[in-house]
């Protein structure tokens, strides 16, 4: 069996002859990645019982990460998962920060979340249950179950103001959900795009639909007011608790989700620019 170093030899020598006359630095980059990938995935096929795989894996993981590269991460990092030990003796280091964490990142990104999910239930039942370990499992997955692209969004309430919102029935326009919070300062200072894409597109088809964390009415109320936020807002007092947040798996805030005229999510997370352009978009859908 060959060490890895040896292996790695080949790829010094294809960096040391490789031309540096690439258009960019991140052209070089990408090229010496590539390069590493091809030599390690070569590296393993040939020692399949090699002592230093998950070394291996481990660089195989940064090489693609590097690239931008996600949809591989998933089987990589559960290759890296299968190699630890599980019981006393596991690296709890390795495992939740180097494997579970870009495990679940990685997922997102890739569209690959069932992957994932299963993962995760796969580690809390490895380690017993562990309260510790599926309390930050659970809270760095939380995003894998939330809404994505695609998905449906169906609720109905009664505004602060007494009106009925039903977004079944407003499925001949556009809505904006948006998951926000006056004690929110990044969703107070997104208030200026949303305000700016209302006022342009509200009369084309584009509605907000407001769902409050906040845990207190006449604050809600005032804030609404001074800020002309003319939308429905949903408001249950319960913060974090809030019964429609709760539902979709809300953990952070701002939360937004671009609800198209079919009722399905077409985007979501949009901040800035992102938001107006998104919008005419889905304006413009048939």
């Amino acid at each position: 069996m060959k060490p890895l170093s040896l292996s790695l030899s080949l790829f010094a020598l294809l960096l040391a002859t490789t031309s540096l006359h690439a258009e960019t630095a991140r052209e070089i980059a990408a090229k010496f990645e590539t390069q590493k990938i091809e030599a390690i995935n070569a590296y393993l096929e040939a020692n399949p019982e090699a002592e230093d795989i998950d070394a291996a894996l481990s660089i195989l993981v940064g090489a693609n990460m590097s690239m931008g590269k996600f949809e591989p991460l998933p089987d990589l990092l559960e290759k890296r998962y299968d190699l630890q030990p599980k019981g006393p003796g596991a690296n709890l280091q390795v495992i939740m920060q180097e494997i579970a964490r870009p495990m679940i990142e990685s997922s997102i990104l890739a569209d690959q979340r069932d992957k994932a999910k299963a993962f995760i239930t796969r580690v809390k039942t490895d380690f017993g249950g562990n309260p510790q370990i599926s309390g930050i499992l659970d809270q760095w997955g939380a995003e894998l179950y939330l809404p994505n692209v695609g998905d449906t969004m169906e609720f109905a309430f009664t505004d602060t103001k007494g009106n009925e919102v039903d977004l079944a029935e407003m499925r001949d326009k556009v809505i904006l959900v948006d998951f926000w919070a006056t004690w929110c300062g990044p969703c107070v200072a997104e208030l200026p795009h949303l305000l700016e894409t209302y006022a342009k597109y509200k009369d084309k088809g584009f509605e907000i639909v407001g769902i409050s964390l906040d845990d207190n009415v006449d604050t809600l109320n005032a804030f609404v007011e001074q800020n002309k936020m003319t939308w429905p807002q949903y408001f249950d007092g319960k913060a974090w608790g809030n019964e429609i947040a709760q539902k979709y798996g809300i953990s952070a805030i701002p939360a937004t989700f671009l609800v198209g005229k079919d009722g399905k999510i077409v985007a979501s997370s949009l901040r800035g620019n992102a938001l107006e352009q998104a919008v005419e978009k889905a304006l413009a859908a048939e």
